[in-house]
């Protein structure tokens, strides 16, 4: 489809460093790649915000670029 572009997500982190939530803070411009990342998004691991050295909750802004490469 040639679709190229850039969605920024806010996801909130759960002190496991789960995702909890993920919300498009600004769209690709295209629903596909905006759900798309949303989805893999979920599945990842972040280390989580820490508090006095105990993880907390935290919300974070992420960058998710799709760029079509040669080769």
């Amino acid at each position: 489809m040639g679709w190229q572009g850039k969605v920024l997500l806010r996801l909130s982190v759960k002190p496991d460093g789960r995702v909890g939530g993920v919300e498009v803070e600004k769209t690709s411009g295209y629903p596909l790649l905006d759900r798309s990342a949303r989805k893999q998004v979920r599945t990842w691991r972040f280390e989580p915000a820490r508090r006095n050295g105990v993880p907390v909750s935290g919300e974070v802004l992420l960058p998710v670029v799709f760029e079509l490469r040669k080769g």
